[in-house]
């Protein structure tokens, strides 16, 4: 962290996918699509994936967002939600994109084209990530999925990361997360030229960061970040490679790369002030900084 994608959907998820392509080979599907329990209360902000009750482990019907799902035949009070994640036979997906490409009335959308063909032939089934056993989880964090498609929903999940008790747990060392790591140095917390001291409460700070007397709490930092004397950061996600200088400050805010906060400069304090420099703010009040962006008071 923090992390983001490209175009799409953008899920953050934790699963042993060698189980999941082992039940596709089982099951005779040509394509397989993991779904995760949701409340059926829930259902209209999902893809809801239906099954058959003789055969639940195929997929009878894939509706886009309902308000008017059918419960789990042994939990109606729920509803299979499609991950986004898919395994297909290599042949049939083939096949199934050129089929796609001649439809004038397609959208050649994976999930609102693809999956509803492979349903329509009979030939689409469904993982319940409630199978998945992952190494060294415990009940709470097991079935661990968010959709980070919005920005709140980016910076929610970041929050779930730097909990006391993750449900998104990076520290699991039967199941390590082998993300990128760059030949840096270890982070480092020194005093200022002052001498005094900065503190550092319930945050993730990356490889080659430094903080020289600063105020950290509630945030996630990215590679080498360089916080200043008497800056202040709070519930916030910082990209690589963002300064902050002396005296600055930092809310519930999420700065790109690069991107530079100048002494006694704020971000994320006054909205107005934010919105008049060009920054995106949510309705939630989280302010976004673009990349190589230089903040001035």
């Amino acid at each position: 962290p923090p992390g983001g994608g490209g175009g799409g959907a953008h899920h953050v998820y934790r699963m042993d996918f060698s189980q999941m392509i082992a039940a596709h080979i089982a099951s005779g599907a040509q394509a397989t699509v993991a779904a995760i329990r949701q409340p059926i209360g829930l259902a209209d902000q999902f893809g809801v994936i239906e099954v058959d009750g003789a055969t639940p482990d195929h997929i009878r019907e894939f509706r886009e967002k309902p308000k008017d799902a059918i419960g789990l035949a042994d939990a109606p009070h729920e509803v299979f939600a499609s991950m986004g994640n898919y395994v297909f036979n290599a042949d049939a997906l083939i096949e199934a994109v050129l089929r796609d490409g001649e439809r004038t009335d397609s959208s050649h959308d994976m999930g609102g084209d693809i999956i509803p063909d492979f349903v329509s032939r009979g030939e689409a089934g469904v993982y319940d990530l409630q199978r998945n056993e992952v190494p060294g989880s415990t009940d709470r964090d097991r079935y661990y999925w968010r959709d980070v498609g919005t920005i709140d929903s980016f910076f929610e999940a970041h929050q779930d990361l730097i909990s006391a008790l993750p449900v998104f747990n990076l520290y699991n060392q039967k199941w390590p997360i082998f993300s990128q790591q760059l030949n840096s140095p270890p982070a480092k917390f020194v005093r200022d030229g002052r001498g005094s001291l900065g503190t550092m409460i319930d945050s993730i700070v990356s490889l080659g960061c430094v903080i020289s007397g600063a105020h950290i709490e509630r945030s996630v930092l990215g590679p080498w970040v360089a916080i200043d004397s008497g800056a202040h950061i709070a519930d916030s996600i910082l990209f690589d490679r963002v300064q902050i200088l002396p005296g600055a400050t930092v809310r519930r805010a999420i700065l790109d790369k690069n991107v530079v906060v100048a002494a006694g400069a704020s971000v994320g304090v006054d909205r107005d002030r934010d919105l008049a420099r060009g920054f995106s703010v949510t309705e939630s009040g989280i302010t976004v900084v673009g990349k190589g962006v230089h903040v001035h008071p």
